[in-house]
């Protein structure tokens, strides 16, 4: 399972290896509290299959979210080489399997084989760009443009088919949906109303269901 995570890909069979002998996996139950923000980095974590929010606690206990983590994702962003504590606070908001590596045990490892480390910080700094690249893109486009392409997002990585639609299970509020992209309540209330109407998408309780993906693809093209 290894091999399926973007910053092992360039790892021998024996590095591998050595890495899967720490890793731990782990099922993390919705609505569960995966590490605080503030506490002690224990472990670096990626998403085998799941969706987990990360965010920040203002003083007056309101939450506002930093990103949205799906499948493939690694977490805290931070990584291995920063020895700062936890900068935000992740929870499960569906059953979410994860690979969990150990700092410490990572830390030992690299020390015995220092090929690892190599490879995982070039992988790191092509990430890096690549993480500024899509930031971007993302900034540079009106804020229709930013919700549309976040819901084609979770359709690739967390979408399950069934028959012509994508069924994907977000258990998030408008606002808290609004909070991680960068908008408004109302404005993300106006544009699923306005793709209702058009029946692009519907919403049921958790659940977002793209009824036409092609459609929802056209009009963040055409709008």
């Amino acid at each position: 399972m290894l091999q399926q995570v973007p910053l092992f890909r360039d790892l021998n069979p024996q590095e591998l290896d050595r890495v899967e002998q720490i890793t731990i996996h782990r099922l993390i139950r919705k609505k569960t509290i995966i590490f605080m923000e503030g506490s002690e980095k224990e472990a670096v974590f990626f998403i085998q299959d799941g969706l987990v929010k990360a965010y920040k606690t203002d003083e007056e206990g309101h939450e506002q979210i930093v990103s949205l983590l799906q499948t493939g994702d690694m977490f805290p962003h931070t990584g291995f080489f920063n020895q700062s504590p936890y900068p935000a606070t992740t929870e499960a908001l569906v059953d979410t399997h994860v690979l969990a590596i150990p700092v410490r045990a990572f830390e030992q490892l690299i020390l015995a084989m220092p090929s690892i480390a190599i490879k995982v910080i070039d992988v790191m700094g092509a990430k890096i760009r690549e993480l500024q690249q899509k930031l971007q893109q993302f900034t540079g486009h009106d804020v229709h443009d930013r919700i549309i392409f976040f819901l084609l997002q979770l359709a690739d990585k967390h979408g399950e088919v069934k028959g012509s639609r994508i069924h994907i299970e977000l258990p998030m509020t408008n606002q808290e949906l609004a909070n991680t992209i960068g908008t408004t309540r109302e404005t993300v209330n106006r544009l699923l109303n306005q793709l209702k109407k058009q029946r692009i998408l519907d919403t049921h309780r958790s659940e977002i269901i793209i009824l036409d993906r092609d459609a929802l693809k056209r009009w963040k093209e055409d709008n």
